[in-house]
């Protein structure tokens, strides 16, 4: 490999541009936790498999905002625990993502129910926490990550380039599985996308005769964008920093460019904020009872005194009015 070109340094922009993507991420990794928490009739299996990819991508963006805000310029302990903790919580991402598109596949193609979905559940949990787990602990402890120059990272640290073994490592602490999850991924979804059609079309001659069949398309027609939405997305945002590696490995100057630099800050720390518009801003149930949690908590005002010093009573409210606040407490939301 040719020697490695001087250290890749943010100008203040690019910083404040990655560390934006770093909070945004963050937020939106936890306003996916905290509807789970907030609402229990809304944890399906496949949310709570969201709810994992969600604290792996929490974990993430904290790690990287750090690296990013610290612009490591050599080797030092805190460079180590922070490539460390990117490692896991990166490597992570990865397997919970690829899950979550395993477990759609295997539940609504392969009909996979009971006990067999719960055994997988413990299956991801082993693989997507203790894979990444054993690899990062076996980095650390032969001294595999600290500083890597900026030339594969954006300002956090990853595998040491001076490792003589360096690409075997990145592959083994995040590259392998993420290009496996380039094939994987639009794989799953393109099957079970294909499923979901001939659904939908071994149902077209029963439709006139279904009540509300009105709902029908709106509703496939959401799962459809979702299902395709899913890995593009994935791939549009990781794709920068496999770009990036290949032409490290090339000893390639086209590595500083800032444009890929900054492209390569947001793909790798966004994660928890793409998935966060996708399953809550994009999911019309989440959607409305974030919108009537916030009218109720901007609404919320001291009961109002009169003359006398007493608080008035409340005006007594309509018919079907308290029932119509509570919403629709069987609504789910959609795929």
């Amino acid at each position: 490999m040719q020697p490695s070109p001087p250290p890749t340094e943010l100008v203040p922009s690019e910083r404040a541009v990655v560390l934006l993507s770093c909070v945004l991420s963050a937020l939106g990794s936890g306003l996916l936790v905290a509807t789970h928490a907030l609402w229990p009739d809304l944890r399906s299996r496949a949310r709570r498999l969201l709810l994992f990819l969600s604290l792996a991508d929490l974990l993430s963006a904290a790690s990287y905002f750090y690296g990013v805000l610290q612009d490591f310029a050599g080797p030092s302990w805190d460079c180590v625990l922070q490539g460390a903790l990117s490692t896991f919580a990166n490597t992570s991402s990865f397997f919970w993502t690829v899950a979550i598109a395993l477990y759609l596949y295997l539940s609504i193609v392969r009909a996979a129910r009971g006990p067999l979905t719960d055994r997988l559940l413990w299956a991801f949990h082993v693989v997507s926490w203790g894979v990444p787990l054993v690899i990062t602990v076996a980095a650390v402890a032969l001294k595999k990550i600290g500083y890597d120059a900026s030339d594969v990272s954006v300002g956090w640290c990853w595998i040491d380039l001076e490792a003589k073994d360096h690409v075997l490592w990145m592959l083994l602490t995040g590259k392998l599985w993420e290009m496996l999850a380039y094939v994987l991924l639009p794989l799953l979804y393109l099957l079970v996308r294909k499923h979901i059609n001939r659904a939908h079309t071994a149902l077209s001659e029963y439709r006139p005769i279904l009540s509300e069949e009105h709902r029908l398309p709106r509703h496939s027609s959401t799962a459809d964008k979702k299902l395709v939405l899913i890995p593009l997305i994935f791939i549009g945002l990781r794709v920068w920093s496999t770009v990036r590696f290949v032409l490290t490995l090339c000893g390639s100057p086209a590595v500083q460019t800032p444009v890929l630099v900054v492209l390569h800050g947001i793909g790798n720390t966004f994660q928890g904020g793409a998935n966060c518009i996708m399953f809550v801003l994009c999911t019309r149930a989440i959607r409305t009872r974030l919108f009537s949690l916030s009218c109720c908590c901007c609404s919320s005002q001291p009961p109002t005194k009169s003359p006398a010093g007493t608080p008035k009573a409340p005006a007594p409210s309509k018919p079907g009015e308290f029932q119509e606040s509570q919403g629709t407490p069987g609504e789910l939301p959609s795929t």
